[in-house]
């Protein structure tokens, strides 16, 4: 997916472990002064290149759209879950290379340490990779049946469209929203063989995503107080909206009745999944709204960065929140888990800078 939040596509995107806080945000491994580094075994400029082009850190934001997905769904995930978090992964670096390569010209100008424009990668490999990586996504949706498939093609030309078109247009938040809001229907679709029911959290997920975009927007020059001070409320409302009580999907009611008050069967949550949605409700705004706060105080680029960064981190707690609202505790915490591995990851890896745009 196209970048985001998350974000990391995307979609957003990103995305998972990100601290955008240096004058160019896109720069996943910007080195700081000092002496010379030792040489490296031969290969690995080459890997740590594609790793910079694709942004992996970012990667740890997207297998939670499908898990929520099929939270939503009402059903169990399993082996197709899995093909439709493949194919998420695939369509979701597809856009980042596609990005790199539609804005190589503009990269050669304000990021020429980028990959392309300072030759590690040529520009053909990158858009070959893009189009390979939407192939293999398409794929792996197919393989999880008709339903995703018919997900994951309308997920694949948004990425396409926003990356060569919309991005630089006001419809691109919009466009990375309904990236971000099909790939978690894609996990819907390949688990229970539906979407509808998961629409609500697609919408909220998504209404997430065009926040943190509009913010991205000027990260890099900055100056912007309505775009942080509006993310700012719509975390506000996302997190109330999350965290009030529901009732599960129809799938999981059933399982859940027994021992529940009420005059309904299963008419809410379990006592301590509500405990969970709550406590993940609160670290999705925990997250988001201090930097959103912080730079509408100051709309300088590097508060404007560390809020998109912000953003993009809490797309994983609110990702573990609608899976618990769902009512799938164990999914909910799994996608939680994604949190603290993709600050890891990022860590050993030194890339600790990934942008949404």
């Amino acid at each position: 997916m196209s970048r985001t939040a998350a974000p990391a596509q995307g979609t957003p995107a990103t995305a998972g472990s990100t601290a955008a806080d240096d004058p160019a945000p896109r720069d996943a491994s910007t080195p700081l002064p000092g002496p010379a580094p030792r040489a490296s075994r031969p290969g690995s400029g080459r890997a740590g290149a594609w790793a910079e082009l694709l942004r992996l850190p970012a990667l740890f934001t997207v297998p939670g759209d499908a898990l929520a997905g099929a939270a939503a769904s009402g059903a169990r995930p399993g082996p197709r879950t899995l093909l439709a978090i493949g194919s998420s992964l695939c369509l979701y670096e597809a856009g980042m290379a596609l990005n790199d390569w539609a804005d190589r010209a503009e990269d050669a100008v304000e990021r020429p340490h980028r990959p392309l424009p300072s030759g590690r990668i040529r520009p053909a490999a990158a858009l070959t990779a893009a189009g390979a990586l939407t192939g293999v996504g398409l794929a792996l949706a197919a393989g999880a049946g008709r339903p995703a498939l018919a997900v994951a093609a309308p997920l694949a030309a948004t990425v396409w469209a926003y990356d060569l078109g919309l991005k630089h247009t006001p419809a691109g938040p919009a466009a990375m929203a309904a990236a971000r809001g099909l790939d978690l229907l894609l996990g819907a679709a390949a688990t229970g063989g539906g979407t509808r029911t998961a629409l609500p959290s697609a919408a909220l997920l998504g209404t997430h995503t065009l926040a943190v975009t509009a913010v991205s927007r000027r990260e890099t020059t900055g100056g912007s107080v309505l775009a942080p001070l509006a993310a700012l409320a719509t975390t506000g409302a996302l997190t109330r909206l999350v965290t009030r009580r529901t009732r599960p999907p129809a799938g999981r009611r059933a399982a859940a009745a027994p021992g529940l008050p009420g005059s309904g069967p299963a008419e809410r949550l379990p006592r301590a999944t509500g405990v969970l949605v709550t406590a993940l409700g609160a670290a999705y705004a925990a997250t988001a709204a201090r930097p959103y706060f912080h730079a509408a105080l100051n709309p300088s680029p590097p508060l404007t960065q560390r809020a998109v960064g912000g953003g993009i981190r809490a797309t994983i707690p609110l990702q573990a929140a609608l899976a618990a609202r769902s009512g799938s505790a164990v999914t909910s915490l799994l996608v939680a888990a994604l949190a603290p591995a993709g600050r890891m990851f990022a860590r050993r890896s030194g890339m600790r800078k990934v942008s949404i745009t």
